[in-house]
This record gives C-alpha cells, structure tokens and sequence, in this order.
C-alpha cells in the first residue's frame, strides 16, 4: 500500500497509535529518516497530506481539527505547524491564522529561480564528490524507475521523498552541508508539492527520465560543467511544464491570479 493510502486512512480517524505504525511502516519502505517524536510524526503526515493535495493549497488549518484527527494535544501539534511554516509548507497571516500555501505562478518562478541555481551547483560539486559506487547506485535508481512505472508511455513519473528521489540523491551526493540544508530541508517539501500535484504526470515525464539519465551520465563522466548546465535546463524546462498547468486553470492552484 502506498504511503498515500496510509494518509487516507489517518485522515479519516486513526488515533494515533495506529497512526504511528502505519507512519513507521512507510518510512522503512521509503528510506525517510525515522521520526521520533508525536510532533515528529504528525508532521510527516501532514507534510505528506499537503504534498500530495490531500490537504488543498491555500486551506485554512485549523488546530482543534487536527488535534482531535490525530489524537494529539495541542503542544506537539503546534511544534508540528512552526517546522512546517519553517519549510514553507504553510503561512500565518496576522489577525486571520494559518492557511496552506497557495501554488501560483510568481511563487514557481521564485522557487524555481532559486531552484535551477543550487541544484546546478550541487551538480558540479557532485561530479567530484561522489564515489563511483554512489553514481552507480543512482544509475540503478533510474533502472528502477524506468521498470516500475509507465514512464515511456508518458503516464506518469512518480518518485517518493528521499532517496529514492533523483534529486534528493544529486544533492547529497555534493557533499555540501549548505546546500543540502537548503534543498533537502528548508524547500524540499515546497519543490515537492509543485512536482506532485502539478510535474510528474503527462508527455513531459519521458524527457524528464532521459535528462535524468544524462545528468548522472555528465557526473560519472566528471563532468561537472555539462552536469550543471543539463540540470539548469533540466529544471527550467520543468518550471516551464508547471506554469503551464498552472495557467491551463485559468488561476493560480489555491488562489486567484
């Protein structure tokens, strides 16, 4: 069962018990640090839930609801929703409280601006940094990828947080704790949730797979130059995908342009 699944079932009325085996469950299957804590693992749920959509762009949260959805007081739960402000995830405005991040075209091109930049450069540094037994490792992801899914019939190209992410894999591959904070930590989940809901379906994902293959190809060749540049088209091409499906809906995914 997909880890979606196990949110569905949380959302409907899990107590927490329950919902703390499923959570544990699916970080073993999906190589996700282990949570710790109640407010560690009401976090990833939530995480996941607005991530996936289960939890619509730019919905009001409302605290006793998901208090009483998750079985958990409301300290850990407010723990919860700072590390999710902290991640972009969501936004408190004064006087009017906390609504789920709106997905908008102006947001995507900031994102993405910053996005195209970092990743190139984790990258460059990755065609130095990492071990042949690491590219070979990611290589085989790919072989994973491509055998798994409907990738070449252009149906779908779903990858899980993690490492089993292309990119999550590139980035820590560069071995630079800075860059890694920002992209596996800090904007992570908000790159992920305009991949989602809006990039890894369509024509697009077997062009996405093919310059998967030929960024990690320029890395095991040590060529971070090359490396850099196809993951800057690379993500310039997906921002352009996005906003596309982004303008096809008349308006912003969660509010109004």
């Amino acid at each position: 069962m997909r880890l979606k699944s196990y949110l569905t079932l949380a959302v409907n009325g899990l107590k927490s018990s329950l919902l703390i085996h499923y959570v544990d469950n699916a970080m073993k299957n999906h190589h996700l640090p282990e949570p710790v804590t109640a407010a560690d693992r009401v976090l990833l749920a939530i995480q996941r839930a607005i991530v996936e959509g289960e939890i619509a762009a730019g919905s009001k949260i409302s605290e006793p609801e998901l208090a009483k959805r998750f079985d958990l007081s409301r300290a850990p739960l407010r723990e919860a929703l700072a590390r999710l402000e902290r991640c972009h995830l969501i936004e408190r405005t004064p006087n009017a409280g906390a609504r789920v991040v709106k997905l908008s075209v102006a947001g995507l091109v900031s994102l993405y601006q910053l996005r195209e930049t970092l990743e190139g450069m984790a990258c460059r540094l990755a065609a130095t940094q990492m071990t042949d037994a690491e590219i070979s490792e990611v290589q085989q992801l790919l072989d994973q990828h491509l055998s798994t899914q409907r990738v070449r019939e252009g149906e779908s190209y779903y990858q899980e947080a993690g490492d089993v992410d292309f990119h999550y894999r590139v980035i820590q591959g560069s071995k630079n704790p800075y860059l890694i904070n920002i992209l596996c930590d800090e904007l992570y989940y908000l790159v992920r949730m305009y991949r989602v809901q809006m990039g890894m379906n369509g024509p697009r994902v077997s062009r996405a797979f093919d310059e998967h293959k030929a960024i990690i190809n320029a890395i095991a060749n040590r060529d971070g130059e090359l490396a850099e540049l196809l993951m800057r088209r690379h993500i310039g091409a997906s921002r352009i995908n996005i906003e596309k499906h982004l303008s096809t809906k008349g308006k912003d995914h969660g509010t109004s342009t």
